[in-house]
């Protein structure tokens, strides 16, 4: 599968306890060459760590807009909006690159759509199964303040906590 090309070089990934990560993203108003930028330096730092996601508030900016290559869908979503998750759930490892080293069983819904719009500002749909609905709901979560680990449960979600307190 061909990667999206860019020639930034790669940003940091902010890890949990830094709390950007727990703040509400903000809107995207303006779509210009510096967003563009932007949007190449998140593909890049993506690429960098080896995810199939990024927001932008994990490389430290407050933008609502996330950048994803999952499956074969290659995007660029700002001001995301979940629209549809199925109630139909799925329990499968889920990791974060802003919680390094750590995977844990979580439940999303099988099937979602985001509605938002693309980097030049033009309006966008995305639909999809498994692994794909799975970063769409991911990815918005981290701009509205939450982490995966904030939808575990139970034995998982102590089990998670201690690990990842121990390993900070």
């Amino acid at each position: 599968m061909a990667k999206r090309k860019t020639t930034k070089r790669p940003a940091s990934i902010r890890q949990l306890g830094d709390p950007v990560l727990r703040t509400k993203a903000d809107p995207v108003r303006v779509f210009d060459a510096a967003l563009a930028e932007t949007v190449d330096l998140m593909f890049a730092s993506m690429y960098e760590a080896q995810g199939v996601g990024l927001a932008a508030n994990q490389i430290g900016l407050s933008h609502s807009l996330f950048v994803m290559d999952c499956e074969g869908v290659v995007a660029v979503v700002a001001n995301p909006r979940l629209t549809f998750v199925s109630e139909e759930r799925e329990t499968g490892p889920e990791g974060c690159l802003s919680v390094s080293g750590h995977q844990y069983p979580t439940s999303r819904a099988v099937r979602a759509t985001v509605v938002g719009q693309d980097e030049t500002g033009a309006e966008i749909e995305i639909t999809g199964e498994g692994e794909v609905a799975r970063c769409l709901q991911h990815e918005t979560d981290h701009l509205i303040g939450k982490v995966y680990l904030d939808r575990l449960s139970g034995d998982v979600r102590k089990q998670a906590r201690a690990e990842v307190e121990t390993a900070r």
